[in-house]
């Protein structure tokens, strides 16, 4: 299947893309491509930049400061942003409580907190997971007792992804240990720094710091930062995917990997570096499967945006775009070969061993091993691919 962009859809390619190219710091996109990450100052100022032009929360509705955006144009955006190598904005704030507080949040919890996040005035982050609570987020411990107008917090959380960067959390807490598990939890927001609350790091065997556990002793929160009712929080947790759960085609991640695998093959070529005939080959392989998702994704989007139901073919998406990506990464590390762990080298010289872009393609790699768990493993998308589109 062939899809071609309106004429319409062009233009506002084209408008994104300039803006891109003028308002993009070189230093944020140079650190992005090559993966070493970017700082919470530049992570704001960049969200700043696309919250003046009106543009950090396409996702939103229009009155709450999102742009009125279809899924196309959307996907679009995504993927300029991608191939120009800008940072993600914060996903817990933009795809996760936003939508939430908007749906949920009384109209003074929206004032409170949705200008704030729109323009990197405040971090969240996620406290789902517990030790012995994981997958089974229904079965979490951590336990809010009323105490007049507050609710006093004691528990902990972990694999919390930004915590330290965090100012405030967003909570799944146990209200009601007499009812049902789903129907006993509540949906709670507070300022992190908070009396009674500690943050300690998690490393990966990378040595960064990609998570951390937190614990919560005594901490009192007003019952006035509860989100819904309570003991429906359950509710609030589910409705975080929404129509997020058409855009995890990858689609545009993948293409900006693409252009790095095309990259690293003509610098490693410059730098006479034999590699076998068979690697243009599989970016080829690689490009076609590419393709295919991003005709099946727009497919889907377009039918979307034109009103029909979409059922479980989303999950189609997410199954082949994480294996992609991991497909790309395994490639891009075959092609630097030993100069992927830069730390390994006994080399003493000044100069580096390796070209710049090769720093982090170990470290990528590995990270991206999670995208065929982290949303739904790709045996939970295996089954229901077989149950709700195959009818097996």
């Amino acid at each position: 299947m062939r899809f071609d962009l309106t004429t319409e859809q062009q233009a506002f390619k084209d408008e994104v893309e300039a803006f891109l190219a003028e308002q993009l710091p070189a230093s944020v996109a140079a650190k992005v491509k090559r993966g070493a990450g970017v700082s919470k100052e530049e992570l704001t100022q960049w969200t700043r930049t696309l919250n003046a032009k009106g543009w950090a929360a396409p996702a939103w509705p229009v009155e709450h400061g999102g742009t009125g955006w279809n899924l196309v144009q959307r996907h679009i955006f995504d993927v300029a942003c991608r191939a120009a190598h800008a940072p993600h904005l914060s996903g817990f704030g933009f795809n996760m409580v936003g939508p939430a507080i908007i749906k949920y949040g009384t109209t003074e919890q929206q004032a409170q907190w949705l200008p704030k996040i729109l323009n990197a005035d405040l971090w969240f982050c996620q406290g789902y997971s517990e030790p012995q609570a994981g997958s089974d987020l229904a079965s979490v411990g951590t336990r809010a007792d009323k105490d007049g107008d507050d609710y006093v917090v004691n528990g902990s959380k972990i694999w919390t992804s930004g915590a330290e960067m965090a100012d405030w959390i967003f909570c799944l807490v146990r209200t009601n240990h007499d009812v049902q598990q789903q129907k006993g939890i509540s949906f709670l927001l507070f300022d992190i720094t908070s009396p009674g609350v500690s943050v300690e790091p998690l490393y990966a065997f990378n040595g960064k710091r990609l998570w951390n556990q937190v614990f919560f002793e005594d901490v009192r929160v007003p019952v006035a930062q509860r989100l819904g009712d309570e003991d429906r929080g359950w509710t609030v947790a589910k409705s975080l995917l929404g129509d997020e759960r058409l855009m995890v085609s990858r689609v545009s991640e993948n293409k900006r990997m693409l252009g790095l695998l095309k990259e690293a093959l003509s610098e490693q070529q410059q730098r006479g570096v034999a590699l076998p005939d068979s690697v243009r080959q599989e970016i080829s392989a690689l490009e076609i499967r590419l393709q295919a998702l991003e005709a099946t994704s727009l497919r889907i989007l377009t039918q979307a945006d034109s009103g029909a139901q979409i059922g479980a073919e989303p999950s189609m998406l997410k199954l082949k775009g994480s294996e992609l990506v991991q497909a790309q990464d395994e490639l891009l590390f075959r092609m630097v070969d030993h100069l992927a762990l830069p730390q390994d080298s006994t080399n003493t010289g000044e100069e580096a061993v390796t070209p710049a872009w090769a720093e982090f393609v170990a470290s990528g790699r590995y990270h991206h091993r999670g995208y065929t768990i982290a949303g739904g493993t790709s045996e939970v998308q295996h089954n229901i691919i077989a149950k709700q589109v195959l009818g097996l």
